[in-house]
Order: structure tokens, then sequence, then C-alpha cells
């Protein structure tokens, strides 16, 4: 090779003499190479996540909705009756379950969304067996719940603030059971699940409710179920194993009381500020006449002078200052979570000025609380049969 040969390329770069013909025409091949590898990369992702989509669809559904769509719903109005069974204390996600298997409604998220949008109905549906239709629209099998004439005979309801005795009787009515084997099994506290804390005595944990037993459900097994639903709503209200008999009490006392929700906490609050607050001339004494009454084992508004100064009543709060020794009736939800929760304020006192409609006034002094009592007085004056004399 000539020593006086020069390569005509330095670092890749055609030489300045290179005919510009060439440098345009390698130029173009260089960015058709380009164009090409970029269409191919961008097929090649479009693929993949295509085939991603696909395999990882059905792996979140299933993680988000139980194996399908959970925002489907069915159109309605369905057709074939069903029987779907609804036990005490099933909660939504239960109902859901419940309903998604036996074919009425298409998704459990259907009915949740359903329920989620009216939580005060969603938290009145009643145990039973209810009469629905396959393939129904989720608010429509969700109205059917809530609605108690929807729900078929055979279960006995458990209202609110009934004594042991008297719920007793109710089941006994319902399933034939004797109120002897009620009454007998509420002395094994371990039988029914009775905590501790209850010391043996069963009243306060029968919770309101519908329940379906029958004659082959035996008493034991019943009251447990109570037992069991109270100490549920006692852990939701937030209530430790320590308070639970204090909160039940005080609870006893605000259902007795009260007629209206929104005195629950108002009231629960005027007993605390009575035990608690020193100073009054009334100092430690509830003065319920509810409490008295339990005591006296005689269902009255108003009782007798001689049951107000029985001081061998345990629970005339009359006299004896403090908690009552135990609840009073039996509680439902509204009243537990009232003396979970009090509401604050200074009041003292307070009277239901209506025993019909339950108004209730607060008093912060005597003298408010007298002037309250004046127009109840009234009203009993001029409507006996309300006050029940």
């Amino acid at each position: 090779m000539s020593q006086n040969h020069l390569d005509t390329t330095i670092f890749g770069e055609p030489a300045p003499d290179e005919p510009r013909r060439r440098r345009h025409q390698r130029r173009k091949r260089s960015r058709g190479r380009r164009t090409i590898a970029l269409i191919v990369a961008v097929v090649l992702v479009g693929v993949a996540s295509v085939t991603a989509f696909t395999l990882l669809k059905p792996l979140v559904s299933s993680i988000v909705g139980g194996g399908s769509n959970e925002a489907e719903d069915f159109p309605g109005p369905g057709a074939g009756d069903v029987d779907v069974s609804i036990k005490a204390g099933d909660s939504g996600e239960t109902i859901a379950s419940t309903l998604k298997a036996a074919g009425v409604v298409k998704t459990r998220t259907a009915y949740l969304d359903a329920s989620a949008a009216d939580p005060e109905q969603s938290a009145k549906i009643q145990a039973g067996t209810y009469t629905l239709k396959k393939g129904m629209k989720a608010i429509d099998a969700f109205t059917m719940l809530t609605n108690p004439a929807s729900r078929k005979g055979g279960g006995v309801t458990i209202r609110e603030g009934l004594w042991a005795t008297e719920v007793y009787a109710l089941l006994s009515k319902a399933t034939g059971v004797p109120v002897a084997q009620y009454t007998q099994a509420a002395k094994n506290p371990e039988a029914i699940g009775l905590p501790a804390s209850a010391k043996g005595n069963v009243e306060g944990y029968l919770f309101p409710s519908t329940y379906e037993f029958d004659k082959s459900t035996p008493a034991a097994e019943q009251l447990k179920a109570m037992v069991a639903l109270t100490i549920k709503t006692l852990d939701a209200a937030g209530v430790v194993d320590a308070d639970r008999e204090k909160v039940l009490t005080l609870a006893s006392l605000v259902e007795a009381e009260a007629k209206l929700d929104e005195d629950r906490p108002k009231i629960a609050r005027v007993f605390l500020n009575r035990i608690e607050t020193e100073g009054l001339p009334s100092y430690g004494l509830l003065q319920s006449d509810a409490a008295v009454s339990y005591g006296a084992k005689r269902r009255s508004l108003f009782p007798s002078q001689a049951e107000l100064e029985d001081e061998s009543n345990p629970y005339n709060t009359r006299i004896h200052p403090g908690l009552p020794p135990g609840p009073i009736s039996n509680p439902g939800r509204a009243s537990i979570d009232a003396a979970a929760k009090p509401a604050d304020g200074p009041w003292f006192f307070f009277v239901a000025v209506n025993p019909i409609t339950g108004e209730t006034k607060y008093g912060v002094t005597l003298a408010e609380h007298n002037a309250n009592v004046r127009e109840l007085n009234a009203y009993c004056k001029a409507n006996p049969k309300d006050c029940g004399r």
C-alpha cells in the first residue's frame, strides 16, 4: 500500500471529498432503519399490553369482586321465587354474599352500593326469611329487605327495653318452649356465653332484634344467640370488657327513659353528671323512676309513694347513690351507643313533658327543672290516660 494513501473516513464520518449524493443516500437508509425499529418496538409494546390486560383482568376481578365484574347488575325485575334467610347479626357483606349465592343479585358490589346509599334503612333489616326473585336489580332486592312486610312469618321480634322475664314470655309464645326452660338456661352463664363481668345476671344481655327460633332450638341456644349479639354491639361501640357492665347498666336506664334517639346521648350525660358532679343537693342520686319500678317489679311510669320510699329496693335510685346494681332492661343499639359516647352538656335534670310524643326538656338548675315538671303536670291533668293515672 502506498504511503500516500489516506483513509477516506474519519471516526465513521465521510471524508470531505466524498460525493454529496452518497452522503445523502446513507443518511436516508439510516433514518429508514430507525423508523422501522421504532414501529416494531411500538407494536411489541402494544401486543404485550393487550396480552397482560387479557391475562390479568380475571385475576384483578377475582380479587376485587369475587371472580366477576362487581360493577354489573341485573336489569330486573327478575323471575322465579327464591327464599333467602337473613340471620340476626348478619353484616351487609354477609347479606350481599347470601343474595349473590341465591342468584338474586348479579354481584355483591351492586347490592353493597344500594345498601351504602341508605345506611339508616340498611341498619333496620330484620332477621328472617324473605321471598325474593332471581335476577333482581340490586336496589329492588334491598328495598324488599328493608320492608318488614316482605318477611315471611315464623320469626319473633324482641323490642328494646323489655325485662328478661318479658323476653322469656315472648320467646315461649313464638316457639312453644316453656318459660321455665329459659329461666333455667339463664342460670348457667357459661352455657349461654354470658361474660364474667355480668356476674351471672342475664338482664341487659338479651339483645333486641328479630329471631327465627323454633321448638327444636333449645332455650340455652336461643339465649346464647342473643347474648352474642349484645357483646358484638358493645365491641362495635368500642366498649372494653371492663366497662361492659357499667355501659349496659347506663344504656338500660337510657332505654327506659328515652323515646327519641336524639335524646339518648343527652339523657346519658344527665345521669353521668348527677353521679359525678359534687355540690348538688342530690349529689350521686340518679332519681330514675324507671329503676325504682324495675326493683319493685311493677311496670309504671310513676312509682307509688311507698315504692319511692322503699329503702330495701336496691334499684331505688332516689335513695341509693350511683348506678343501680345492674341493668334494668335489655337496651338496643342506639342506647348502647349513647351510653358509650354520651353528649357533652351541663344538664342535671330532664323530664318528658309529653309521654306520648316523647318530647323531653332539660334543665341545669332546679328552678328550670321545676318549670318543666309543671308543664308535664299540666299535660297529665288534661290527659290523665296518657300518663297512666
